[in-house]
């Protein structure tokens, strides 16, 4: 197995709306084909325009667009609420932030995660021609698990999962179940060397296994559906 590289792209500037993220990615970063280019959610909704304006005085006052942005409310404990996204996600205040975000303002999430990954992956073969995969990344909490970690809410490029089931472990037993999330462990692992208040909302992982990498990706993979879920 090649070891892996996370590299911080340092230089990206202050995003606004109408900004093409793929041009700022290639003018501050040297890529190689294989690569899996990390991007921070926030940037991608500052370019895409996905910010309201909240009363600054007012923490609650951007409550109303987590409902907004929800199809339904799963919990409510005090300020917090679980919500399940248009997307498919259950997360909290459906993915509504005002970190790393002018004061008076809120961010949503992108309309389609996968397509700002395509959009972005597109923009890097254009401008840096090189072929890389890109992911969307947010901070999500998980349940049953403290603290916060990075995962995949788009994706081009790269497998969303890779189903390892019917091969071997180690000792040749066959696997039944495996099925891994690498694009959300890849999502956390950049997270690493970008961290939440640097100013580093790229990074990029180097050595990848070349076997993720495929051109039909969706996060859609990830989102377990409700059928399948014994807690919603």
């Amino acid at each position: 197995m090649n070891p892996l590289q996370l590299i911080p792209v340092d230089g990206i500037p202050e995003v606004k709306p109408g900004d093409v993220v793929a041009e700022l990615i290639a003018a501050s970063a040297t890529l190689l084909d294989g690569d899996v280019v990390v991007v921070t959610q926030k940037i991608v909704s500052k370019a895409e325009g996905r910010l309201i304006a909240v009363d600054p005085d007012d923490p609650l006052s951007h409550k109303r667009a987590v409902l907004d942005e929800s199809v339904r409310v799963l919990r409510r404990r005090g300020d917090l609420v679980m919500t399940e996204t248009r997307h498919g996600f259950i997360c909290a205040n459906a993915g509504v932030d005002l970190s790393n975000v002018e004061r008076g303002f809120a961010a949503l999430l992108p309309v389609d995660p996968d397509r700002s990954a395509r959009r972005i992956r597109d923009g890097l073969r254009a401008a840096a021609n090189v072929e890389v995969a890109v992911i969307v990344s947010d901070t999500f909490g998980r349940t049953w698990r403290r603290g916060l970690t990075d995962v995949a809410i788009g994706c081009a490029g790269i497998a969303a999962i890779v189903d390892l089931r019917g091969t071997e472990d180690a000792i040749g037993r066959q696997l039944q179940v495996t099925e891994v999330c690498v694009a959300d462990e890849l999502a956390g692992a950049a997270e690493l060397v970008m961290g939440k208040s640097e100013g580093i909302p790229v990074a990029v992982v180097r050595g990848v296994n070349a076997g993720w990498l495929r051109e039909s990706s969706v996060q859609r993979e990830i989102v377990r559906n409700a059928q399948e879920d014994l807690f919603r």
